[in-house]
């Protein structure tokens, strides 16, 4: 599923729980929106969230507003805006990431939260169960952590020559675990050796890649976070200079120039980006 079609979901989401009684009672429904990167990365998944809402029959500014507070990579700040939002009142706390989530569920009990999160609700406490979450808090996953298997499988039928391909996680992220617990199997199952290397503060993608390199690896797996989404025109950038094939979990990593990407499919590189693939696979 496509990021910004996951989105509408979230808004269709935040509808169906609180904001119909709000409107009931005659007041404008306030929907809280808690992001943990910037409004300009998040621009996409906005156009999703809105059309959602719109769907419901509520529209920004005519029968609904949204109050917006945006982390811009803060992450340390998420539980101190969570608590602005909670304490607005808000109807409803709308959370498109892991670490909002967590933050938002960490300063009210009462408020109503959606959530998004790329791994288990479970095993990261959002909820206590799938059938019955409890609490006050709901969403969706599309469970990005658990596919990095696959993400190494596809990059495998793609580059049957490579053998050592890289992993690129975020060791402050809870989904972390998961998406590591993937690393074995793939070993084993495709006969690859992974490298893994951390990023999760600015200059640590630079590193990263350099490091890669070093270890002379001949694809990579991008992690499913909030930091790597807010990093993609970096990463893709990245990629492109060193003509390393980077398999993501979003297609905005595509909208902005990747490759090679997402859950289900691939996209083959262009002529140019082949070359010059081949060009740096001759030279060692």
């Amino acid at each position: 599923m496509k990021r910004r079609q996951f989105i509408t979901l979230l808004g269709g989401a935040a509808v169906a729980w609180p904001l119909a009684a709000r409107a009931q009672q005659g007041a404008i429904p306030v929907v809280g929106f808690l992001g943990a990167a910037s409004a300009a990365v998040s621009k996409e998944s906005l156009i999703g969230f809105r059309q959602g809402l719109r769907q419901t029959g509520y529209i920004e500014g005519q029968n609904t507003h949204i109050a917006f507070r945006w982390a811009d990579d803060r992450w340390g700040r998420l539980p101190e805006l969570a608590g602005e939002l909670a304490n607005l009142p808000v109807a409803v706390i709308v959370a498109p990431s892991t670490p909002a989530a967590k933050a938002a569920i960490s300063v009210t009990r009462t408020v109503p939260i959606v959530f998004a999160t790329g791994s288990d609700p479970v095993k990261l406490d959002l909820v206590a169960s799938l059938n019955r979450p409890g609490g006050n808090a709901t969403g969706v996953s599309f469970l990005a952590a658990d596919l990095v298997a696959k993400h190494f499988e596809l990059l495998r039928e793609m580059l049957p020559t490579v053998t050592r391909m890289g992993l690129l996680v975020n060791p402050a992220s809870a989904q972390t675990e998961a998406e590591l617990a993937a690393v074995p199997a793939a070993m084993k199952g495709l006969g690859l050796e992974i490298v893994v290397q951390h990023a999760s503060r600015d200059g640590d993608l630079e590193t990263a890649f350099a490091k890669f390199l070093q270890q002379h690896i001949g694809a990579l797996v991008v992690g499913s976070d909030a930091f790597f989404r807010a990093h993609r025109e970096q990463l893709v950038s990245l990629a492109t200079r060193h003509a390393l094939p980077v398999m993501y979990y979003d297609r905005e990593f595509v909208a902005d120039g990747g490759l090679i990407h997402e859950l289900h499919r691939s996209v083959p590189p262009s002529r140019r980006f082949q070359r010059a693939y081949s060009q740096r696979r001759q030279a060692g």
